[in-house]
């Protein structure tokens, strides 16, 4: 059985157990209730070297995370390979993990999105904080506007807005 890859995949990652590092998580779970049939959902830990092939076959991608660093409610833009050390560390960076793609596969990644959710609290054993809440209420509002019109011109007019 050949399982079918969508269009557009969305790619979160958190650790529920710390605090705000949960905003990515949030984001896949009320996405999967959604069941929205033109995107794959893919949430983890972390990213790491294997999630190249998670990226084939994509006509866009939005990672989406949480940030301590982030503008609140929230950032987003395009995103490019750049090879960094993160391959080598057990996370990587968005942007070293297409740059594994593109040698890997030896051609360009699908158009990348970075969807960075501003948190305040993420030690072990919190819960998310009512700021990053708000936050994530924006993020999903802004996640909708993506989705509405699902395609890379559309999500690229969206950047600094």
């Amino acid at each position: 059985m050949q399982l079918t890859t969508r269009p557009t995949l969305i790619f979160t990652w958190g650790n529920p157990s710390r605090g705000d590092d949960a905003l990515g998580p949030y984001i896949h779970d009320w996405l999967k209730e959604k069941n929205i049939e033109y995107i794959d959902l893919l949430t983890d830990f972390q990213l790491q070297i294997e999630h190249t092939v998670d990226l084939e076959n994509r006509e866009r991608i939005l990672f989406v995370d949480a940030s301590v660093s982030a503008k609140a409610p929230f950032e987003f833009y395009r995103l490019k390979p750049v090879a960094d050390e993160s391959y080598t560390t057990h996370a990587m960076s968005p942007e070293s993990l297409l740059a594994t793609y593109q040698k890997v596969n030896n051609e360009a990644p699908p158009p990348a999105f970075m969807l960075s959710i501003r948190g305040y609290e993420f030690d072990l054993g919190l819960q998310i904080s009512y700021e990053a809440i708000a936050h994530l209420t924006k993020a999903q509002e802004f996640i909708n506007l993506l989705l509405s019109n699902n395609n890379t011109d559309h999500w690229s007019q969206q950047e600094n807005c």
